[in-house]
């Protein structure tokens, strides 16, 4: 059945999303060329992405897709003339910091507008789609990697973009070929931009096989699906046969994937496509461990969820705010620095936090559910289906993977924590019961708080010894 319940929005609804993503591009663009330098892997990225301006051939131990967006970045940038009053010649050639950064900002403002609109597609409530919206925008390590000239933005909102397309299709059957193939790209992008962007795509064939599963179980207990009063598209899921899953989510993010290629086989014929793969995965194996030893912040899988590794991006200090803003160099010594900023990349941590308790408390309900239940599933069910399978899907894969990973590799996995604690608070906000109303709103109050409280480590604001220390709760953090 097709919904178009969106275009009957409240008021409320619309200025809702609209200063969700008003707010989300505010914090993106503020300040978004103050260190004139490279930040972290932009010394790979921004670089990449010039390379292929200046036909310059490189290796690149990651598929090319991010780094043809930041091209096109700093191509747009280079014609603004406003923005070439601060210049540097890191990236290859003479670039400001804006015109590979501003893409990437505009890019990661819509990943809450994208998460929102996953919410709303699940539900049909607004309220669970504002909550879902509002708690990704005020993620931190989400706002400190759209700032930057970073890869890992685009696997997200990429795989999102999949998801949703996915969605639309299974409530829209009219134009679910329309909507099925848009998923397939989308998906084929995702891993286009690295491999790890293929996790998105697991979570979908987990989620359909276990709507599978679930319809010959209702089956066997001569129970027909007309039966379910469920509304969400999820339901539909198992109008999807396996040639469905084989060509759109199969076959078209494979051709998807592979045209990605071809722009970067031509600049760097060195390695055909057989051939780089090859010297992609022999460059990750030959990274090492995943310990310190091999970098200060290199942080195992199960160190991700509770948020005990987070990373410095840059770390600078000076004498006094008034000095100009330090970019090169190693920082002051500790006793002589008065003044730090610090590009911190690290998330909400209540937030993340919170996170693991809705996923935990929807796999202990689903697991009830599994054992006790013979009733067709419902829509809170189905949620928690999509939410914890998906979370699952991004998150336990690394577990098998030996080389040095980093926080940031979590964000797959955590934005489904976020749409987790999202519905939870939704439920509690509903509820008849006064208590359950007060932990909603408690929940939303402390995640903006802590959102504020460490606003100053995402944007490098300038803060005192004693202030900077106030917000490393743990030495782990520094």
């Amino acid at each position: 059945m097709t919904h178009n319940r969106i275009n009957q929005s409240h008021p409320w609804f619309k200025i809702g999303i609209a200063s969700i993503f008003i707010v989300s591009v505010a914090l993106r663009f503020w300040g978004l060329g103050r260190f004139n330098t490279l930040v972290f892997d932009e010394v790979y990225y921004a670089k990449f992405g010039n390379n292929y301006l200046t036909h310059t051939q490189f290796f690149n131990a990651h598929p090319p897709l991010s780094q043809y967006i930041i091209a096109i970045g700093i191509w747009i940038g280079s014609h603004i003339p406003w923005w070439q009053n601060s210049l540097n010649g890191l990236a290859g050639s003479m670039r400001s910091p804006l015109s590979y950064r501003w893409l990437n900002a505009l890019t990661g403002s819509f990943i809450p507008l994208v998460a929102a609109a996953i919410a709303y597609q699940l539900s049909y409530r607004r309220s669970f789609a504002l909550l879902a919206g509002l708690f990704t925008a005020l993620d931190g390590l989400f706002l400190v990697e759209s700032r930057y000239a970073l890869s890992d933005i685009y696997i997200i909102i990429f795989g999102l973009l999949a998801q949703l397309c996915l969605l639309l299709a299974l409530a829209n059957p009219k134009q679910q070929r329309k909507w099925l193939i848009l998923s397939g790209i989308m998906f084929g992008a995702s891993a286009g931009t690295k491999w790890n962007g293929l996790f998105f795509l697991l979570g979908i064939y987990l989620i359909w096989t276990t709507a599978w599963a679930i319809h010959y179980l209702q089956k066997i207990h001569s129970r027909s699906d007309q039966n379910v009063t469920s509304q969400t598209p999820l339901q539909n899921l198992t109008k999807l046969n396996a040639l469905h899953i084989a060509f759109y989510l199969g076959i078209i993010p494979a051709i998807t994937y592979s045209l990605i290629w071809i722009p970067h086989i031509i600049l760097n014929p060195k390695y055909g496509f057989i051939e780089v793969h090859k010297q992609i995965l022999d460059f990750h194996e030959r990274l090492g461990g995943n310990s310190p030893s091999v970098h200060p912040y290199c942080a195992a899988w199960y160190k991700w969820p509770l948020l005990t590794r987070p990373m410095a991006y840059l770390y600078q200090t000076a004498h006094s705010i008034n000095d100009p803003l330090p970019v090169q160099g190693p920082p002051l010594p500790s006793s002589a620095a008065k003044i730090i900023y610090d590009v911190h990349a690290m998330g909400n941590p209540f937030l993340w936090w919170f996170a693991v308790a809705a996923i935990l408390f929807l796999t202990i309900i689903l697991i009830k559910q599994a054992i006790a239940s013979r009733k067709p599933p419902t829509t809170e069910t189905w949620i928690a289906i999509y939410v914890v399978f998906n979370y699952a899907a991004n998150l336990l894969p690394w577990v098998k993977v030996n080389r040095c990973a980093f926080i940031y590799h979590y964000m797959g996995a955590v934005i489904f924590g976020f749409l987790g604690v999202a519905w939870l608070v939704d439920l509690s906000l509903r509820s008849y019961r006064k208590e359950l109303r007060t932990l909603g709103v408690t929940t939303t109050f402390i995640i903006i708080a802590a959102f504020i409280f460490w606003l100053p480590i995402y944007l490098a604001l300038p803060l005192s010894p004693q202030d900077y220390r106030l917000r490393m709760w743990f030495n782990s953090w520094i």
